[in-house]
Order: C-alpha cells, then structure tokens, then sequence
C-alpha cells in the first residue's frame, strides 16, 4: 500500500472514529450545550497529518453530522466547522513547526484559547439566527453560558488529546507517507 493510500485510509478512520465520538459520546454541560469529545480525534489527526488534515476531518464529521444526527442543520455545521478548526488546526499549525511534547501542549493551548475566542465572538454573530431570539438574548447568554462552555469544552479537548496523543502517535506515523 502507497503513502497516500495510508493516509487517506487513517483519515478515513479517524472521521469515522470522530463521528463515532459525537453520535455517542455527547455529554450535556450548560443548558442545552452538549460536550462531545469529536476534537480530541481531529487534533490527533492534525498532529500526525498536519492542519490541512484537521480541516478535512473537521468538514467530513460535521457534514456526516448535518446528514444524520443535527439539530441545528446547515448553521451547525458551518458552528462545527469552524469551533473544531479554531481548536484542531490550530493545535496542529503551531505542532508542526515543533513536534515535541511541549510543543504539542503549547500548541493545544493556544488552540483552546483560539476557540473560546472564536466561538464568543461566532455564538454572538450567528446564534441569534439559529436560536431564533434577538441578539441582546445571545449577548446576556455570552458570559454565563457559551464561556464557561467553551472553556470546560476545550480544556477537556486540550487535556484527553494530551493524554491520548503520544500513544496514537507512532501507529498514525506509520500511515504517514515518507518524505522524499
């Protein structure tokens, strides 16, 4: 099997493994906001096959998602998108330039914190539309709801990808194609 056969089959797997994690693994933390651990597997992924990977992954599982298990139809997958990319490719950007352990928290760090960031400012833009209520409701929601959510949401992503990564690492590797 070819380098890029290898690849293609591992992300394959890891989407199937990724939508896996969020059609059974959703875990309620703030009113109607569920965890799911959907992140941890595309940052994995990132890491092995870098943040174009994490994108591909990230855009698969939200579109298997949309398909089959979504409440909030073509606004959350576009929300999906973008809080696992904001994560995951980020993680991934800053670990491919130093692919190391501290390299890899240093990296899921900056990815959290980008997330909450991102997410704050994309729950006040786009949930009044999809939640149907005005965007004064969604501002008084910021604080109290979408951060502590994204906050537990990616320090947990950040911590379970911590802890799994190293383990998963050498058997991605293998499925990575060598540079010539």
């Amino acid at each position: 099997m070819n380098g890029k056969t290898k690849t293609i089959a591992a992300m394959g797997m890891l989407c199937a493994l990724a939508y896996a994690a969020t059609a059974v693994g959703q875990v309620p933390l703030v009113l109607f906001l569920k965890y799911d651990p959907k992140d941890v597997i595309i940052a994995i992924g990132g890491f092995a096959f870098g943040p174009s990977a994490s994108f591909a992954i990230a855009l698969a599982v939200s579109l298997a998602e949309l398909f089959t298990i979504s409440e909030t139809g073509l606004w959350g997958l576009f929300m999906n998108v973008i809080s696992s990319c904001s994560f995951a490719c980020t993680a991934s950007l800053l670990y491919k330039r130093r692919q190391t352990a501290p390299g890899a928290a240093a990296g899921l760090l900056c990815g959290w914190g980008c997330m909450v960031c991102v997410m704050l400012s994309w729950n006040y833009l786009v949930a009044p539309v999809y939640m149907g209520c005005s965007r004064q409701a969604v501002a008084q929601l910021l604080l109290p709801v979408f951060l502590p959510f994204n906050f537990i949401k990616g320090g947990l992503n950040a911590a379970i990808t911590m802890l799994l990564y190293k383990p998963l690492a050498a058997a991605l590797r293998r499925a990575r194609p060598q540079q010539t």
